[in-house]
């Protein structure tokens, strides 16, 4: 006997006008007899005129969001079949009876594309020669995408902030634009998408150009708005955990949701709740950051309530594995914690921040595994995820995820819809970029020795202790800079070395300015200190680059607050009762990357900017600015 909805459906297509079959076959259906799925209906697959078979007459091989509108789909067919006199009743029974046994329509199949930490990479080399740039970029996402109809593309932060000149000069309106053409559907805020504060981040959603900014808007007639502005992000920016101190509401929508043929999925997104520790006061004034699994745990019953069963998060925290990109070895970092207390409801996460590529299954509070991952960073990488829904309960049943490389050179073409995007900003910023600032004598490199220092580090160090040291000018002794401040090597350009704008600006993109102040030589400890994980609330090993004259060893075994052993400056060592003048970035002076005690320094003098203050050093220098020695910072076990 049918099923109450088969029999409806088969009574209803029995009143619905028969459609004139016009379609031409150029390869007939093979099969002896009807099939659906797996089943035979034991109907012969009859040829039915232009170069039809009788198979070909039903859509069993496209996606369909129910088994109720499959079966209704073989009803009408079959009737339209029975009034053509090609097949009997009875074959019409037997074709619905093997509908109904048939899986189409059961479940469900949903591509998602994901990415994270694009940082604005959108022309390919800009930075590093392994970054393929947004046109192969869109050339892979496009691939993807042909592979299912059904798909979704999501970031999970950073997509902006950090970025090259190329994307950086014009407020990272182009990656917005670039974005915007590729048609991706939702960005979880990072801690980046704030390095500018909450007006800015909302102007980035909403267009209109930067209030004092003269390169803003000079996107190309088809990116921006009819009066000529920036158009602002065609997609969502998701921020489920922040919110705004005054009215309490979530600075930015808290999920979006897309309908797939009636089954929807929800994407949670967020930052790390770390956030205001990494960004710049001012760009986090007047919001609070929430725990990530407490916020997601909380939507659960409304989106339920909803009747929204699939559930994917985009966070913008993340881990460290080891095993390649789609290794899970020895998994650590804040996403293992965050969760191992997620609700079972969640069914994949989708994260980012560390810019390491991982594929993990990690335990929920009920202790069920959860697919976990994440794509590198500056596009190198898109993580190929496949969902598999069931249609009745509208959960998601099966999870199948791979890394796929985004690929560079002739591996892979430029998406010609992108092309001119990349060249007209690339041409708008030649002649800034190509501004000749100096000479160095080798590739000057931020990779840190076993010690935690690196040869630019040093460099960058100096430079601004060099800017700060004069009488008015600070009067400075040491220079400290952040590692996360420093954000590409410093290439050499053959064949003289010589050093471009560009080169430097895509080193330190931030345009922070420089901040001496006074500190004791005990808060200079505390500094120290507050370098490794755990210890006077700093989430992971940050190792500050010091300036020539300044040295200290550390006890990488000993206990916080007690691992620094010693410390010199000119050679005589650091007094804990004397003043010394200091000299860092207004991040960090501020607080940034967890360095409280900066902000306790006192006789504050602002100075140039970053950027300004490195140019000036390898002006400075004209015969070249060699790499750092790397012997300002001792390991002891």
């Amino acid at each position: 006997m049918l099923a109450k909805h088969l029999l409806a459906a088969a009574i209803t297509a029995a009143f619905v006008p028969a459609t004139a079959f016009a379609a031409t076959c150029t390869t007939p259906d093979p099969v002896a007899n009807v099939t659906f799925g797996a089943i035979d209906s034991g109907v012969a697959n009859i040829a039915v005129g232009n170069s039809c078979s009788l198979d070909d007459r039903f859509d069993d091989e496209k996606p369909w969001g129910n088994q109720p509108s499959f079966l209704a789909h073989v009803s009408r067919v079959s009737f339209e079949l029975m009034r053509e006199r090609k097949i009997s009743a009875r074959d019409r029974i037997r074709l619905i009876a093997a509908a109904k046994a048939s899986d189409i329509g059961r479940t469900l199949n949903i591509k998602l594309i994901g990415f994270n930490d694009f940082h604005g990479n959108i022309k390919a080399g800009e930075g590093s020669s392994s970054n393929p740039g947004v046109a192969r970029f869109a050339t892979r996402i496009d691939a993807l995408r042909a592979q299912n109809p059904l798909n979704a593309v999501v970031s999970a932060g950073d997509m902006i902030g950090a970025s090259p000149l190329t994307s950086a000069l014009f407020k990272d309106e182009p990656t917005i634009e670039a974005m915007n053409r590729i048609g991706i559907d939702f960005n979880a805020v990072g801690n980046h998408e704030f390095d500018e504060g909450k007006a800015e981040l909302h102007r980035m959603q909403h267009g209109g150009n930067h209030a004092s900014d003269a390169f803003s808007g000079l996107g190309l007639p088809q990116d921006v708005r009819g009066d000529g502005q920036f158009a602002g992000a065609a997609f969502e920016f998701l921020a489920a955990n922040v919110h705004d101190t005054t009215t309490g509401q979530t600075v930015l929508p808290a999920y979006g949701v897309k309908d797939f043929l009636g089954n929807k999925v929800a994407f949670v997104g967020m930052t790390l709740k770390g956030t205001p520790t990494i960004v710049s006061p001012a760009g986090v004034a007047g919001l609070q950051f929430g725990d990530e699994a407490d916020t997601v745990n909380a939507l659960v019953p409304q989106l339920k309530a909803k009747g929204i069963e699939s559930i994917v998060v985009l966070i913008h925290e993340g881990g460290f594995a080891a095993g390649g990109d789609n290794g899970c070895d020895g998994v650590s970092g804040p996403i293992v914690d965050i969760v191992n207390r997620l609700d079972p409801a969640v069914d994949l996460v989708i994260s980012g921040h560390t810019h390491r590529a991982y594929n993990c299954l990690l335990p929920n509070k009920a202790g069920q595994p959860v697919r976990v991952t994440s794509a590198g960073q500056y596009a190198r990488m898109l993580t190929d995820i496949d969902l598999t829904l069931d249609t009745q309960t509208r959960d998601v049943i099966a999870v199948a995820t791979t890394n796929v490389a985004t690929g560079t050179g002739s591996t892979t073409a430029e998406a010609p819809y992108m092309t001119d995007l990349v060249a007209h900003y690339d041409a708008l910023s030649a002649v800034p970029k190509a501004r000749v600032i100096g000479t160095i004598t080798g590739a000057i490199s931020r990779s840190q020795n076993a010690a935690g220092e690196s040869a630019l580090g040093d460099v960058i160090a100096d430079a601004q202790l060099d800017a700060t040291d004069d009488i008015g000018f600070g009067e400075a002794v040491v220079a400290f800079m952040n590692p996360g401040g420093i954000r590409a090597d410093l290439p050499f350009n053959a064949p003289d070395g010589k050093v471009t704008f560009g080169d430097a600006f895509t080193v330190q993109p931030f345009g922070n300015s420089l901040v001496t102040l006074t500190l004791n030589g005990a808060q200079l400890k505390t500094l120290l200190e507050t370098q490794f994980p755990g210890c006077n609330g700093q989430s992971s090993t940050r190792m500050l680059q010091v300036s020539a004259g300044f040295a200290y060893s550390y006890s990488a075994s000993a206990a916080c607050n007690a691992r620094i052993t010693a410390m010199t400056l000119g050679g005589v060592p650091v007094d804990p009762s004397a003043a010394y003048r200091a000299t860092v970035n207004s991040f960090l002076a501020d607080g940034g990357d967890a360095f409280a005690v900066l902000t306790e320094g006192t006789n504050r003098l602002g100075g140039a900017v970053d950027l300004d203050a490195f140019e000036a050093y390898l002006q400075a220098n004209p015969a070249g600015v060699a790499p750092g020695a790397q012997d300002r910072i001792t390991r002891l076990p």
